[in-house]
């Protein structure tokens, strides 16, 4: 028998749903104040507006980027009434590119926005504040970036090779021929690389390039079909003119187009060369990644007679500096081509004292041999999420010492109450300003045993 139609119509019991900000819509919106990521905060009709662009104070048109209940995330499309302390970006793709983010905001503003998104993480997640806080570590705000990746698209329909990097909250490339946060060796190769891949016989085969600088420039092209010898030969003419090593990537490892070229980086303090290969992790600041190293071994104070564990090593960046000064070091990384290259660095430096391994950090560490006998001091330097499982085994090793240098003051706090459940203070923290211009918080970690 059919169901009787009553003709009544019933509501979700959450009420009627507010209709959701469309993708592009403008808004004038007032800032109230700043965001930890440098971000302004404006409000309307019960949502809350994250600006990229805009500061405390100011009137903005903002247009919506992306929204998802309350939250609004959109950026700013005119500056209505500008604040006393914007001023005006280096780079003229500043508004639209992705890399850099806070080039309105002055550079000690900058800093002092990372300093307090440190504090405010380490009280929020771990209430927990360090016993002195350490004067921010920056270098030049421009001309300090020293490898960086240019992204490469074909449009088949427009028969246009972009070459740029990508915008922001997008997947559009916007092309670029300057970058003002590149050291100067790197600034004429982008200049004139997208004529040079535009006139390729087969732009379409490549994928992206990277640059590089240390004691050698480097060009890397990753390329995902075979390029043709012309092409080969035409890259290699503009290498040669930039006084650049050409290097190629297909299916496998980076390979130099000249046989047995090397690139190294320098530690000049330490009277140290570090080679690697395009795809290792090197750090981006030469000037920040120096007053790094100097701080480090300035706090974890290494003694003559002392054996010191450095987990996350990569390419020894402060295992071969701390080697210099201790009896013994044990250096630990999960892949194993950067521990072959840091065994390889330590043996061309004449670091006879330094031990490199492969492990997977996620593992027990008391079952590892290299872990046997402790330590009387642990340098860790981990990726974006942390070391958790790593802290949570550093009290079995003996350290009295321990230094955590964080990319992601999230995980640091989280790791920094494990560490405190161990029985470990904090001592000092302060911030590593590795990439002024934007929000990205660098931060160094001496935790002592009580």
């Amino acid at each position: 028998m059919a169901r009787k139609n009553s003709g009544l119509r019933f509501q979700p019991s959450g009420g009627s749903k507010a209709p959701q900000v469309p993708v592009g819509k403008k808004l004038k919106l007032q800032i109230e104040r700043q965001a930890n990521d440098g971000r302004g905060i404006g409000f309307n009709e019960g949502r809350t507006w994250f600006v990229s662009g805009a500061l405390t104070g100011e009137q903005v048109e903002a247009r919506v980027l992306s929204a998802r209940g309350k939250i609004v995330e959109a950026r700013t499309e005119r500056v209505l009434t500008a604040s006393e302390q914007r001023r005006a970006e280096a780079c003229v793709h500043a508004r639209v590119c992705g890399g850099c983010s806070l080039q309105h905001m002055p550079h000690v503003d900058q800093v002092a926005l990372k300093q307090s998104m440190l504090a405010e993480q380490l009280t929020r997640l771990a209430d927990i504040q360090p016993m002195q806080w350490a004067a921010p570590l920056a270098g030049p705000e421009l001309g300090y970036r020293r490898r960086a990746r240019i992204a490469v698209r074909w449009d088949n329909a427009a028969r246009h090779l972009a070459v740029g990097f990508r915008a922001a909250a997008s997947q559009d490339i916007i092309d670029i021929d300057q970058c003002p946060v590149l050291v100067q060796p790197l600034q004429p190769i982008l200049q004139a690389l997208p004529d040079v891949l535009r006139g390729l016989e087969k732009p379409q085969a490549i994928g992206h390039v990277e640059l590089f600088s240390g004691d050698s420039t480097a060009v890397l092209v990753r390329h995902t079909a075979t390029l043709s010898e012309a092409d080969l030969e035409h890259l290699h003419g503009f290498c040669l003119q930039q006084k650049a090593q050409l290097w190629l990537q297909g299916k496998d490892e980076p390979q130099p187009y000249v046989a047995d070229q090397q690139l190294n980086y320098r530690l000049e303090q330490y009277n140290l060369a570090l080679a690697y290969r395009p795809g290792d992790f090197v750090q981006v600041n030469q000037p920040v990644n120096d007053l790094m190293i100097a701080q480090a071994l300035d706090w974890l104070a290494p003694q003559a007679h002392e054996r010191l564990l450095d987990l996350f090593c990569g390419l020894g960046n402060f295992a071969l500096p701390l080697a210099q000064r201790v009896r013994e070091l044990v250096a630990v990384e999960g892949v194993d081509a950067m521990v072959q290259r840091a065994a390889q660095n330590a043996k061309t430096n004449g670091l006879n004292n330094a031990h490199f391994y492969q492990a997977d950090l996620s593992n027990p560490l008391d079952k590892a041999d290299w872990a046997k006998g402790g330590f009387d001091a642990v340098l860790l330097d981990p990726p974006r999420d942390g070391a958790l499982q790593v802290v949570q085994q550093i009290g079995s090793l003996g350290a009295q010492r321990v230094l955590y240098v964080s990319c992601n003051p999230a995980t640091l706090a989280r790791d920094s109450a494990e560490l405190r459940a161990q029985g470990y203070r904090l001592e000092r923290a302060g911030i590593l300003d590795m990439f002024p211009q934007t929000a990205h918080v660098e931060a160094m970690a001496l935790f002592v045993r009580q």
